[in-house]
């Protein structure tokens, strides 16, 4: 859960978190992010089903839009609470129009809509907007690197041996968690090693300033507004006060970076100790997130991510996590292990995942797979996660590919991307991110070209898109 993590910006170079697919309203990744352990010092509320986007991105619309669309206050924890709707994708292009001022008189009124006491109303007057918020959030600077540099660069060996020692510390704990959840020890040491280094890097942003900031500015006004509604019922749960509650710039929370909705329906005390704690108590966190992830939808007793090897000729455009396929189809198509064993012949259904196109690293991922982008819908961040999990559970290291992967810069992406609008797609946003559009654009242009449709930019298709205008 899902995701903005973030690292210092270089060469004003874009981060591929957007690569995703199916194409779904993105997560994007968590400020908490790191690339390197940090040195050691000191989900949703429910938004309405069929949301009008301008309702969502316009902070104007905010009372009209909450009197149909009340959230009861949290009074206990469910382990398997309705699952909430997603949130509308962001308005990148708007502009604040009401004063800051005018946007807590709006909020008063939804508190009260809301149930929320006096006293929360007054965390929120008493907080002042923090401008770099919104800048960082509209101005986001991420690395731009291929899935081989990115998994290498976060898939660490230091990570598998840190993951490996975490389970031994709480292998009870862990035994626990797989029994009343079915999540392996290595899916949830996974996320907890790329969320924070487990704990060593939740962020240190006081939460609250944050999410009255991002709900306040439009772009994202209705998403955060249901995040600052859940904080405050949080607070008034007694679980933190506004001066414990530090973490991300982006208002997540703990070792696993749970957003408040998240942590309203998820997080449970697994310890028994009276209290929820995801800050410092490794019980609750395993627990809490192997129960967020059973009610994303993790199926027990079934893997996640497999790395095979691929053949030189296959249907290319079979490969696609939209597309799930009896494993006995990708026996027959030749598709092995990295040992040259072959997958087995049954009717356990799997995606081919080619991140890197058919020449790169390849892989078999399974519907468990499909709770990875739902945590975070960035397919480098998923596999990347998905495959450190593999990893930690005894995998061996990921081969390269069997080729030059040849994929397209930002730059190059992004001229891709105006030559695709040109011809009529829907990519989203032209920004150097091959996401979800994206792929599925360049997939239909190979095979009008008689490419391979692999769904992988490159210069080569880029050079096609030129002479074919």
């Amino acid at each position: 859960m899902n995701a903005l993590k973030f690292c210092t910006a270089i060469a004003a170079v874009a981060f591929i978190f957007g690569a995703g697919y199916p194409a779904q309203a993105q997560k994007e990744p968590s400020p908490a992010f790191r690339t390197e352990p940090p040195p050691k010092e000191a989900s949703r509320s429910a938004p309405l089903p069929n949301l009008p986007q301008a309702a969502a991105a316009d902070s104007r619309s905010l009372v009209q839009v909450a009197a149909n669309s009340r959230v009861q206050p949290v009074t206990s924890h469910e382990t398997h609470p309705e699952k909430r709707a997603p949130y509308p994708p962001p308005n990148d292009n708007c502009k604040n129009t009401k004063s800051f001022d005018a946007w807590k008189r709006d909020f008063r009124k939804l508190a009260a809509e809301r149930g929320l006491s006096n006293r929360s109303v007054a965390i929120v007057d008493g907080t002042q907007l923090n401008p770099t918020i919104i800048q960082r959030d509209r101005k986001q600077s991420f690395f731009a690197m291929s899935f081989l540099d990115f998994q290498k660069r976060l898939a660490t060996q230091n990570r598998v041996v840190s993951g490996k020692r975490k389970i031994a510390q709480h292998s009870d704990t862990f035994d626990r968690a797989a029994k009343e959840f079915g999540v392996p020890a290595s899916v949830i040491t996974g996320f907890w090693a790329l969320e924070s280094d487990f704990g060593a890097g939740m962020g240190k942003f006081p939460i609250m300033p944050a999410l009255v900031t991002l709900a306040y500015d439009c772009r994202r006004s209705y998403m955060f507004t249901e995040e600052l509604i859940a904080a405050l019922q949080i607070i008034e749960r007694g679980d933190m006060t506004p001066s414990t509650m530090i973490g991300s710039w982006a208002g997540e929370i703990g070792q696993t970076q749970f957003l408040p909705t998240r942590y309203l329906d998820y997080a449970i005390d697994y310890d028994g100790d009276g209290r929820i704690d995801l800050f410092s108590n490794d019980r609750d966190v395993i627990g809490s997130t192997a129960n967020y992830m059973k009610n994303l939808g993790w199926r027990s007793n079934e893997p996640w991510l497999e790395e095979v090897r691929v053949t030189r000729d296959l249907p290319w455009d079979q490969a696609d996590l939209a597309i799930k396929l009896p494993r006995s189809q990708w026996a027959q198509w030749g598709i092995q292990y990295p040992n040259g064993s072959p997958v087995a012949s049954d009717n356990l259904q799997a995606s081919l995942l080619l991140p890197m196109g058919r020449f790169g690293p390849a892989f078999l991922a399974y519907p468990n797979f499909d709770i990875y982008t739902e945590w975070n819908n960035s397919l480098n961040y998923a596999t990347t996660a998905a495959y450190l999990s593999t990893r930690i559970d005894g995998a061996g290291a990921m081969g390269m590919g069997r080729g030059n992967t040849n994929g397209l810069d930002y730059e190059g992406t992004k001229e891709l991307q105006r030559q695709l609008v040109a011809r009529g797609y829907d990519v989203g946003k032209v920004d150097g991110l091959a996401g979800a559009k994206t792929r599925a654009a360049v997939k239909d242009v190979q095979i009008k070209f008689g490419l391979p449709a692999d769904s992988f930019a490159t210069p080569e298709l880029l050079n096609a898109l030129r002479r074919n205008r």
